[in-house]
């Protein structure tokens, strides 16, 4: 049984199609990753999958269950809108929720919770008096407090510091080695690679990939070369076989044509500059992105 199963599931508003024929599996216990340009079905699909909102066409099986509850003390929730009650104190505020779920042991779940996300000194204090980033990481308490089995994150690492993003990073890997299943959307391309057992890729409401980052780099080949010169003013576009070129400063990325022999790259770039760094390898999960939701996949769409 998978933990999430989407069967051509399609939702519209008004004359907007959403989601457009989607079907998805999820296998338990694993860390499933969303991502997409923003608009392209994200929130939508998980509102779906948590029966906030309901499938024009199609089924939605959850944990096994098919189901118009929206509530479930099964699954936790964390949304893209943050929302907490600002009056309430922190700890009392985890408390409360874990008494929705049905926890009885929640002073020592919630002393626990606050101390691994660096937050003990605040439980005492109202919610108004904290951060963004620490105001999310409570919000992202209340969501697996009581250690629901399938857990639904819309973009949880948004505006979070390096620390807290690696604070949180490490409670999520938890949650799934102690067996829940996890699904968070992301527009960080480098924490979907580092984190995500699969990636679902949702583009103008289709799916677009879906599989583990290693069957959907398999897909594109081994079509890209990362570079680095001893200068900055050699033009890479005009070599033969180079068909784009993204600079990201130290290094840069070069996309060859098909059939290209990178041998050729080589020598054409020893001939212009000292060559520094020459790696042949997959695209990344960010170039992929950027090849289907680009500039360059729009014009040779509406071409």
């Amino acid at each position: 049984m998978h933990a999430v199963e989407i069967r051509e599931v399609t939702k519209s508003f008004g004359t907007h199609v959403a989601v457009d024929a989607l079907s998805l599996d999820v296998p338990p216990g694993t860390v499933y990753g969303f991502i997409g340009p923003n608009g392209s079905g994200k929130t939508t699909t998980l509102r779906m999958i948590m029966n906030i909102l309901y499938p024009d066409r199609g089924r939605i099986r959850v944990l096994g269950e098919e189901t118009r509850r929206a509530a479930s003390d099964r699954v936790g929730y964390l949304p893209e809108e943050r929302g907490l009650y600002k009056k309430m104190k922190v700890a009392d505020l985890l408390r409360y929720y874990a008494e929705l779920k049905g926890r009885r042991d929640f002073k020592q779940v919630v002393r626990a919770w606050l101390e691994r996300m660096q937050l003990s000194e605040w439980g005492s204090q109202k919610v108004e008096a904290l951060s963004k980033g620490m105001a999310q990481k409570v919000q992202f308490i209340a969501a697996v407090i009581a250690e629901p089995e399938l857990i639904i994150l819309d973009e949880p690492f948004t505006g979070l510091d390096p620390v807290n993003a690696e604070v949180l990073k490490d409670a999520v890997l938890e949650l799934k080695r102690n067996g829940a299943t996890v699904i968070f959307s992301t527009h960080d391309m480098n924490v979907a690679e580092k984190m995500c057992d699969y990636i679902f890729m949702i583009f103008k409401g289709r799916k677009v990939l879906d599989g583990t980052l290693t069957d959907i780099q398999a897909r594109y080949g081994a079509d890209t070369i990362r570079v680095s010169l001893d200068r900055d003013t050699v033009d890479l576009t005009s070599i033969r076989g180079v068909q784009h070129v993204n600079d990201y400063g130290p290094f840069k990325e070069i996309r060859m044509d098909d059939g290209t022999d990178p041998q050729q790259i080589l020598t054409a770039l020893m001939s212009r500059a000292a060559v520094q760094r020459f790696e042949i390898t997959c695209p990344s999960l960010q170039d992929i992105f950027v090849r289907i939701a680009g500039p360059e996949a729009q014009e040779a769409t509406d071409a």
